[in-house]
């Protein structure tokens, strides 16, 4: 029995000192602004795996009116979501991710970013996608106000 899962996170840009993705720290001009360290796509990931599941998602683990929250690892999140996964019968076929960004270029960061990814969740890189797109220069994206990232997880039943 196989089970797909669609997580999207959006986060505002500010003047700041790097980005988190992927739980990768990536130099930039621009910071993701959140309650937590910001990484969209580890927020996206972590939506698509308790989606899939029928398992809740991180607003419900980790809401951001918990002062506990505050600058949280998002890594962290995603074991936790993980674990609630696994321990529920499932296991991770595959991920595929895009991030939205005008810039930083995501492509010299990429297998960083799929090999933290997989190590977070104990797969191997092969079951960790990711692509990039731009704003084309148009709306939030396109203008740097914003960063977003998609993610489409497949899981399967153990045994």
């Amino acid at each position: 029995m196989f089970r797909i899962g669609l997580g999207h996170d959006t986060h505002r840009l500010g003047p700041g000192a790097g980005l988190m993705l992927g739980g990768i720290a990536i130099p930039h001009d621009r910071q993701a602004l959140g309650h937590s360290d910001a990484d969209v796509l580890l927020h996206a990931i972590t939506d698509a795996l308790l989606g899939a599941a029928a398992l809740g998602d991180i607003g419900e683990l980790f809401p951001d009116t918990d002062p506990a929250n505050k600058g949280r690892d998002s890594a962290g999140m995603l074991q936790a979501a993980l674990g609630r996964v696994l321990a529920a019968g499932w296991r991770i076929v595959n991920l595929d991710c895009v991030i939205f960004a005008q810039r930083p270029k995501i492509l010299p960061h990429r297998q960083l970013i799929r090999e933290r990814i997989a190590g977070i969740l104990g797969v191997g890189t092969e079951a960790v996608w990711l692509k990039a797109k731009t704003g084309e220069g148009v709306g939030p994206i396109g203008r740097e106000e914003a960063i977003a990232a998609e993610c489409v997880a497949l899981i399967e039943r153990n045994g």
